[in-house]
This record gives structure tokens, sequence and C-alpha cells, in this order.
């Protein structure tokens, strides 16, 4: 069977969640995702490093409860079974096929988390919608229903018996729904690099540090709008590496949105495609160092086609440990913006100083 090597789980059912013309959250962003795989010749050069696609199964309404509450569970199922509807927002828009398609998302992460615990794969990227992180244990909020990445984060603690399991995000808008799941207790570090977020969602400020048994284990890193690759690796080369070097997870679970990127039209941020397999190359250096390589990736936003069909097999490439040149024109440096990221993130480290050695 050789080496364990990097999983791909996907389904085409992830297409059958409808949102309606013009919605950012289409199925196109997958359709884009998987062409850009297939396009590159990264499958044919895969072989020998083992990169698998994977189907999934959908998480049962135990697994979902691990995060949300029955009565939410069954308002959207309910929705759904009338031919869907706007769930809780205008952005949250759910078809028929919607509970179905979000319970199989979830069980994408789970089948994921699975599959490397258990030694079958090294790594895996779980290529689902509809996103997660925003979605709370009673309510939507920007396109997620079901919070995937946080219920495979309490799957490894209360099913798989894990005590310290790290979720990073570096979708441009702060998880939320994540961040609520886990804030007082520390068996899940939430770290979140994200744009400012008092327009949307309104939760991810710096002094959001936990409560309780959580105290210190919930790291928000604020970036202004215009923030380039400069001030974006400096975050993770001085706060998040250190941090999550101190917690030493068993376990990291990446919330990978690419609504970063400087053409996206949901985010405000200005990151360049360099970025992003940059990111991946240090993450996964760190899981060899503290958790035997375990790592997954799951999708969260991200709303450019073409860098969706550019981004996802650097990332892809990187976890399976092949070389691969991605092409992108960088941004110009937003001089202003980089001088006031670096005032927000003397301020992150100030803050969470009271808990770990920065």
């Amino acid at each position: 069977m050789g080496e364990p090597g990097t999983a791909i789980i996907f389904s085409p059912r992830y297409l059958d969640h409808k949102t309606g013309f013009g919605h950012p959250e289409s199925p196109r962003r997958l359709e884009a995702a998987v062409e850009g795989l297939e396009r590159s010749s990264l499958l044919r050069r895969g072989r020998e490093a083992r990169i698998v696609w994977v189907e999934p199964e959908p998480a049962d309404l135990e697994a979902l409860r691990l995060v949300h509450e029955s009565e939410y569970i069954n308002l959207v199922k309910d929705i759904c079974s009338r031919g869907g509807g706007l769930l809780g927002s205008d952005e949250t828009v759910l078809s028929s096929e919607s509970f179905e398609v979000a319970s199989l998302a979830v069980g994408g992460a789970l089948k994921a988390v699975e599959e490397v615990m258990d030694g079958v794969f090294k790594n895996s990227f779980a290529l689902v919608r509809p996103p997660g992180h925003h979605a709370g244990p009673d309510y939507s909020l920007g396109f997620c229903i079901f919070n995937n990445v946080a219920v495979a984060a309490a799957h490894l603690v209360e099913r798989r018996g894990l005590s310290r399991v790290l979720v990073l995000d570096i979708d441009a808008h702060h998880g939320n729904g994540t961040q609520e799941a886990f804030y007082s207790t520390k068996s899940v570090l939430y770290i979140s690099l994200h744009q400012d977020p008092w327009e949307f969602p309104g939760t991810g400020f710096i002094d959001e540090v936990g409560v309780g048994d959580g105290l210190g284990y919930n790291v928000n890193i604020v970036l202004p709008f215009g923030c380039g690759d400069p001030s974006y690796w400096r975050a993770m080369r001085d706060i998040v590496v250190p941090v999550a070097q101190q917690y030493k997870p068993q376990f990291i679970l990446v919330s990978a949105g690419f609504d970063g990127y400087y053409r996206d039209s949901v985010a405000d941020l200005s990151l360049s495609a360099f970025i992003y397999p940059r990111v991946f190359r240090v993450l996964l250096e760190l899981a060899e160092r503290v958790c035997g390589g375990r790592l997954v990736a799951v999708l969260e936003g991200g709303y450019s086609l073409g860098f969706l069909r550019k981004v996802v097999p650097s990332v892809v490439a990187e976890m399976a440990g092949i070389f691969y040149r991605v092409s992108d024109r960088r941004p110009k440096l937003n001089l202003a913006a980089e001088i006031m990221a670096e005032k927000m993130l003397e301020d992150v480290r100030r803050i969470q100083s009271r808990f770990w050695s920065l």
C-alpha cells in the first residue's frame, strides 16, 4: 500500500445545494476547484504520493448535535422538506436538497479526520460546500448551515479522546460559530486571522480571548482592510506558530477560506496566490513536529473561480509533498495598511502575552 498520502474528500452531491442566480456561494466554486486539480498535472504526478479521491457519507443527527441544537437541525430539515427558502437572513439560501448536502459537508469533514486519525492518509483536504464556520449552535450566518470544522473538532475531542485540537481559521472573515462552540474550553485552541470584523460578522476582536477553562485559548488576529502578504506572513511567523507550538496540538484543523485573495468579491484583504502554499508549508512542518503530521483542511470561503482553480492545486501539492509552481500577479502593496497591520499585530501580541510566550 505504501506510505500514507493525501486524501481529497469530495462528492458530486455537493453541487446539489442550490443558492440561486448570482449568489457567490454557488456550485461553480467546487466545480472550479475540481477543474483546477484535473487541469493540472498534479493528480497524474501524484500517483506515487497517493493523492486519492475519497467519497464521504452524510453525518448523522448525533454528529450534528455535537455542535448544533436539535431545534435548529429540525428547522433546517423542515424548510428543505417544503422546497427551501431563506434561513435566518437573505444570505443563507436553502434548496430542497440543502439539508442532505449540508449533512454531507459535515460528513466530509468527519471522513477527513477519521482517515487521518486511523493512519489511512497522512493528511486530507475536504472539498465541501456549503461552508460552515459562521454557523452557530442555533443559527446560520454568511452562507453557512452546519459548522463542518466545529463538528469535526468536537468529534475528535468527544469521540476520539483528544485533549488538544488546534483549529486555525484562515478565512478572510472571523469564524464566529467556531469561536462560540469552543469559547469556554481548552480542548480546542481557536486561532483566526481575519479582516477587521466590525462590518461582518461583528465578532473576532482581539480582546475576545475565551472564558472559564477556555481563557487564553481563543486568539483573534485582526488585519486591516487592504492588508497584503507581508503582514499576513508576520502574523503567522510571530503569533500563530509560537502559540501553536506551545499548545502542542494532537491534531490540526484548518478552516481553509481563500477569500483573502486580492480579487475576491466578498472580502477586503489583498493577498496573493503565493501566500497560501507558504502558509500550508509552515503548518505542515508544524504538524510534523507536534502531532505526527496529522492535518486536515476543510474548505470555507473563496469566491473567485479563477483563483480557486489556481490555489486548491497549490495547497494539495504542498500537502502531498509535490513541487508545484503557482503563478500570479502580486497586487500593489498598500503601505498605509501594512503600517496599520504592524500596530494591530503588536496589540495582539500584547494581549496574548498574558497567556503565551511571544
